[in-house]
């Protein structure tokens, strides 16, 4: 499952007028933008299936350009304050689950950092864009995770406009497939490793000394991390290794207080796919799992919820939950 770091105008919730003061941290997302009004209630109880259309994008891929657009609004979800007061940085949160989890945190009271990659900023402004449409704070924080000094700036950057952190959500990827060892080339694996797994060790290093008792650390893992993936070999390594990571820091953090845990989806419907394979695959996409699709990511969102917040979660940490559609096994 391809997680990455990835819109249709019309009129934005009616929560905007809460604290419009608050919205975006540029003055331009609101002028620039809108979020597009919340679909039908009923019509979010039955999920696309594939096959969905042909289609292909270059790299990095935008959610705006997918047909059907990806699903982040949740609408049937019911806010209950577990984040109030709580101040979150996503990684790739620009697009896809990074999206839908920053949408799902602003509901349950969290204000919002979030990184996006400089070519992706189209699709950035509607996630703040929407994330405001809930009565919440938006950082929209643009760089590359490759560097380290980028990772250490989104960190500060979100202590300085947002005045702390509790949750830091680890999501942003990178994904190439290719069909044997030999077209792997050693720049396309230092590519995947610098973003998956460098950009989450530094990260996580990055948000530690703003971290205290009762913060959390939500790493985005992957059914290929568990049960690999024949074309996806680099990407299955950082997947796994994600998986490890978790588990080690959540034993290296629990005296402190801190959680941290794993989201392991399969198949989901965002723009790293579309932006990676041929069209016809894009099509098939998610057909081979019970349920006959891909998830979307609104379905995706709440698992991460339930990492973040301590009235669900306080006695957790060190688990990798897979989201799989029906799938029973894993690894």
């Amino acid at each position: 499952m391809p997680t990455k770091a990835k819109k249709s105008a019309s009129k934005t919730s009616k929560r905007t007028k809460r604290d419009t003061q608050r919205v975006p941290a540029k003055p331009s997302v609101s002028k620039r933008s809108k979020a597009p009004a919340r679909e039908n209630k009923s019509a979010q109880l039955e999920q696309p299936k594939s096959p969905m259309p042909a289609q292909h994008q270059s790299k990095p891929g935008l959610e705006s350009k997918l047909d059907p657009r990806p699903r982040y609004e949740a609408p049937l979800y019911k806010g209950a304050e577990k984040l109030k007061g709580k101040v979150a940085l996503i990684t790739g949160g620009d697009s896809g689950i990074g999206r839908a989890v920053a949408v799902l945190f602003a509901r349950e009271g969290a204000d919002v950092a979030f990184t996006y990659l400089p070519e992706e900023e189209s699709d950035a402004l509607e996630t703040a864009v929407a994330i405001a449409a809930e009565g919440r704070q938006a950082v929209p924080i643009s760089g590359d995770l490759q560097e380290p000094e980028f990772c250490r700036r989104a960190a500060r950057e979100t202590v300085g406009k947002l005045g702390k952190l509790d949750i830091l959500v680890n999501n942003a990827a990178y994904q190439q497939h290719q069909k044997s060892l030999d077209d792997l080339s050693e720049e396309q694996w230092d590519r995947t490793f610098k973003t998956n797994i460098y950009g989450y060790f530094r990260m996580a290093k990055a948000a530690l000394p703003h971290l205290r008792k009762g913060s959390a650390i939500i790493n985005t893992g992957s059914i290929t991390g568990l049960e690999g993936s024949k074309e996806l070999l680099d990407y299955s390594a950082t997947k796994g290794a994600i998986h490890a990571f978790t588990k080690s820091l959540a034993q290296n953090l629990v005296e402190k207080g801190i959680r941290v845990n794993c989201v392991a989806p399969g198949p989901v419907w965002t723009p790293l796919n579309p932006a990676d394979k041929p069209a016809k695959e894009v099509a098939e996409f998610g057909a081979d799992t019970p349920m006959k699709r891909p998830a979307q990511p609104e379905e995706i969102a709440p698992a991460f919820v339930y990492f973040a917040s301590e009235i669900d979660s306080s006695y957790i940490t060190g688990e990798v939950l897979t989201l799989l559609g029906g799938d029973t096994t894993a690894g």
